[in-house]
Order: C-alpha cells, then sequence, then structure tokens
C-alpha cells in the first residue's frame, strides 16, 4: 500500500496538469481565434482535451487512492485505467475533429495575422509541456501511478507537436505559403492519432488484466532467485491493477525447513518485489520439495 505522503504527492502532480492544461487552452484558443490560425485552434483543441484528461486523471487518481471496502475488497486501483482508456477515445475523437476543421481549409487557404504572436504561444507551450510532463512522469513511475504516467507521455508528445506547429507557423511566415496551415494541422492530429492508438492499446491490455512483459516477468523471476533458501518458482502469474503490480507464483523451498523459516523466506521474497516494484501485491504459495 501507498503512505500518506505518496498519496498527497499523486494528488498535488495531478492538480499541476490541469493548472497547466487551463493556462495553455486559454492562450492558444485566444490568440489561434485572434489571428485566425487554424492550426494554433487545432493546438487549442488538442488542448482542451487535455484539460479535459487531465481533469478525469485528477479524479481517478483521488479515487483509487480511496482504501478497499465492503464493496471492493481489492481496492480501487482499475479507476486509474479506465480513466486511461477514456482519455485515449478523447485523443482519437480530438484528433478526427482537427482533420474535419483543416480539411475545408486546404480548399480556401489564407494567411494568418500576427504570426509572431501564435509563434510565442507555441514556444511557450512547447516549455510549460516539457517541464510538467517530466514532472508526471517521474511521479508515476515513483507511485506506479498509470494515469500519471499516461497523463505525462500524453503531454511529451505534445511538446513534439507544439514544436512542429511553431515551425510551420516561423515557415509560413517566411513563405508566405498558405497551404502550410492546415496542412500542419493535419500533421498534428495525425500524431494526435498515434498517441491515442498507443495509449488504447495499453488500456485495453490493463483492463483485461494482461500479464506483464515476458522481460519484465523474467527480472521478477531474477528477484525471487536472488533470495537465500529459495529453491526455484513456478506458475507466476502478472497483471496490473491501477498503481498496485498483482502478481502470485508456487515459491519451491526446501521440504525440510520449519513452517516458521518459509514463512520468513516468503516474507524476504515479498519485501524484494515490493523495493522494485513499489505498490505491489503479490501472493505466494509455499511449494516444498
Amino acid at each position: 500500500m501507498m503512505t500518506t505522503d505518496e498519496i498527497a504527492l499523486k494528488r498535488r502532480t495531478a492538480c499541476l496538469s490541469v493548472l497547466s492544461n487551463t493556462l495553455l487552452v486559454i492562450g492558444k484558443l485566444s490568440i489561434g481565434l485572434l489571428t485566425g490560425t487554424v492550426s494554433l485552434i487545432s493546438e487549442a483543441i488538442h488542448s482542451g482535451v487535455d484539460l479535459l484528461a487531465a481533469a478525469i486523471a485528477c479524479l481517478a487518481v483521488r479515487k483509487s487512492c480511496l482504501p478497499p471496502d465492503q464493496d471492493h475488497d481489492y481496492g480501487h486501483g482499475k479507476v486509474e485505467n479506465v480513466s486511461a482508456a477514456f482519455e485515449s477515445l478523447l485523443i482519437i475523437v480530438a484528433a478526427l475533429s482537427i482533420l474535419y476543421e483543416a480539411a475545408g481549409k486546404f480548399f480556401h487557404p489564407q494567411i494568418p495575422e500576427s504570426l509572431d504572436w501564435a509563434i510565442v504561444i507555441m514556444l511557450a507551450s512547447s516549455l510549460i509541456n516539457a517541464v510538467v510532463s517530466a514532472r508526471l512522469y517521474y511521479v508515476g513511475e515513483k507511485t506506479g501511478s498509470e494515469a500519471l504516467k499516461a497523463d505525462g507521455m500524453h503531454l511529451r508528445a505534445d511538446v513534439w507537436t507544439s514544436a512542429a506547429v511553431m515551425a510551420g507557423i516561423f515557415l509560413m511566415k517566411i513563405t508566405g505559403w498558405a497551404i502550410l496551415d492546415p496542412l500542419i494541422a493535419c500533421l498534428v492530429a495525425l500524431g494526435i492519432l498515434r498517441v491515442g492508438y498507443k495509449m488504447c492499446r495499453r488500456s485495453y491490455d490493463d483492463l483485461t488484466d494482461a500479464s506483464l512483459s515476458d522481460a519484465e516477468e523474467s527480472k521478477i523471476g531474477h528477484i525471487i532467485m536472488e533470495i537465500p533458501g529459495v529453491k526455484g518458482y513456478h506458475h507466476l502469474r502478472t497483471r496490473i491493477s491501477g498503481s498496485e503490480t498483482i502478481m502470485d507464483f508456487h515459491l519451491e523451498l526446501d521440504r525440510t525447513l520449519p513452517l516458521s523459516q518459509a514463512h520468513a523466506i516468503s516474507d524476504k521474497v515479498e519485501s524484494a518485489l515490493q523495493k522494485k516494484y513499489g505498490p505491489c501485491d503479490p501472493m505466494i504459495h509455499l511449494d516444498p520439495r
């Protein structure tokens, strides 16, 4: 289980994402509407989806931190996985709406006004998203929060899309090619679709209790075998539930060991796994050999 400090850290970090996305939506949408830059408006829509996703992730983090109750014996960790799945669908819808908006501009391209302000807001967006995404992913890794890691990966992709829009606006200012505006918007939308698809696949795996990768399960096996007294293990099963890595396996021990000593070895294995994977719930079956 997570400590009180870790729970508080998760909640503060989730709120940071909501605040940063709120500021970016206001800035991008205001300048996009004033200048008529469709690629900037598409980025504002993207940030609007980011804001909604961040708000959902914030609520999911709060809910997932609640202790087990009468109706949820295993806690509320899956709420984070549901949040990540919903966020991925929102991202895909936003990308499709951007493509629809940009399609009309291909037939009637216009050079937007005041491109200098558009460049400034996209530079600010890239810098803010770079800092916030790094913080989200760091805390997500530290606390095992799938919702925070998903939000961090999402914003990390936004850094590159914002940079692409900024570069395109700069080229449009130099060359005067109006067609660059809807073209950049389409490229941004395709990048968003790619992120949404990857997040959708990962969320599906988590919700359907897919096992950890073979490489990750090999690491688990290595940790188990490092404990003195362990002769082997088998029937390892793993899955993810929110911030927790759930696993169960049969631990092979010498059949002549007293029960108290066997449990002591089992406790050492559990502690070693929790040291590596943070909040996890290993279920260990003792198997005398």
